[in-house]
């Protein structure tokens, strides 16, 4: 099938191993040996292991003191971030050649909207071989792995397909048998506590949910079913998000304990949602973007933002942005920072667009907003909460 049918062009870009392989490509005494990078103390945890050291079963989160029993011979080595970081910025401005939308993920990948780039870069395999090419040369040496899809979802996947230094391309024609074999737990949202639930239900494999009628998901799983019903047919209407300007308003909190899953998570976001809206009302600007970040246990950066429906300063708005971003990580794994940023930043005069419905709750959520950053800048912040926030 030709590319011109192609509704959307998305690529995924993943870097492999990318910590260890940057550790391996500044020393070549480690290549083709088994490199963990990860903490050093009792508490460390694994960052990133080497394609040598996989078979040993080890692999990222893992308590480094059991991958030193996995694999006795791997070569230890703290992670260093600000190399990382470079070598990241590297990474992005390569793939800023190919398009001016490019949405990071982490610090090793990214989406691609490669829409009608076919003139500039050719089909679909040739932009992924162009672009793996592209980052090969600009790192003297690393490799990516690149799925090229109509959606994001079906991108993600794809780039994970043949790993390393893979390419992968999903036509659209070829949506339902690429996704029909795989597990179900292939699904963005689908858990560990989630995947047994669809088993228990006969969904073993993703064709299998594509197969059930979607009111069917929707009775048994609510608004999880309508989400892992879509995905299984391959429905992603997602826009790839660039933030080329790199403006935006953001808060962090770096946790004293890591913590685990939804509900552990959800009220830090609350917490940022509320300090970014304040700081967008004090300098008269709405946002049109939502990026949530996380920091894994064994320091992994992840992100995901989206396009909001309208410009806000609102921490509701911020907040159920953020909340429809979450299913998109995995949060088995440990966390040890939560961030919520607010970006494509605006004046409000400028950016606000009033629409009949909807405007006075929005309204009214402002003006409470207002009243307790007035209430809290005179009697100290903190002072005065909403009673959602308190536990």
């Amino acid at each position: 099938m030709g590319s011109g049918t192609w509704p959307r062009i998305v690529a995924h870009a993943d870097m492999d191993a990318f910590y260890a392989a940057v550790e391996q490509l500044d020393d070549p005494r480690l290549r083709g040996k088994p490199v963990i990078v990860g903490g050093p103390s009792r508490r460390g945890v694994v960052s990133t292991a080497s394609y040598e050291a996989r078979p040993f079963g080890v692999h990222s989160a893992m308590p480094t003191a059991q991958a030193r029993k996995l694999c006795p011979d791997g070569i230890f080595v703290p992670p260093r971030f600000d190399r990382y970081v470079e070598v990241s910025r590297v990474v992005m401005e390569t793939f800023g050649r190919f398009t001016p939308t490019v949405e990071p993920l982490s610090l090793d990948e990214a989406f691609l909207d490669m829409t009608g780039a076919e003139r500039l870069f050719g089909p679909p395999e040739a932009m992924g071989t162009k672009i793996r090419a592209a980052v090969r040369e600009a790192t003297r040496g690393l490799t990516v792995s690149v799925g090229v899809a109509p959606t994001k979802f079906l991108a993600k996947l794809a780039s994970d397909f043949r790993k390393p230094d893979g390419l992968t391309v999903v036509r659209p024609d070829e949506v339902a048998a690429f996704l029909d074999p795989l597990p179900i737990s292939r699904i963005f949202g689908v858990g560990p506590k989630t995947a047994p639930r669809l088993e228990r239900m006969g969904l073993r494999t993703i064709g299998d949910a594509a197969r059930l009628p979607e009111a069917t998901l929707v009775a048994r799983l609510g608004s999880l079913g309508e989400h892992v019903s879509r995905l299984a047919r391959g429905l992603d209407p997602r826009e790839v998000v660039g933030d080329r300007e790199g403006k935006s308003v953001s808060s962090e909190q770096t946790l004293d304990q890591d913590i685990v899953g939804e509900r552990a998570i959800r009220p830090w976001l609350r917490r940022s949602a509320d300090d970014v809206a304040r700081r967008l009302r004090a300098e008269g600007i709405l946002a049109s973007g939502v990026r949530v970040k996380l920091k894994t246990a064994g320091f992994r950066i992840l992100t995901r933002q989206c396009a909001l429906p309208r410009p806000t300063d609102t921490a509701a708005d911020l907040l159920g942005a953020a909340d429809a971003l979450l299913p998109e990580f995995d949060l088995a794994v440990p966390t040890r920072l939560v961030g919520l940023g607010a970006f494509r930043l605006a004046p409000a005069g400028a950016a606000e667009q009033r629409e009949l419905f909807g405007e006075e709750s929005r309204e009214k959520r402002r003006r409470l907003d207002k009243s307790l950053d007035a209430a809290n800048a005179r009697f100290g912040r903190g002072s005065i909460r909403r009673a959602s926030d308190v536990d």
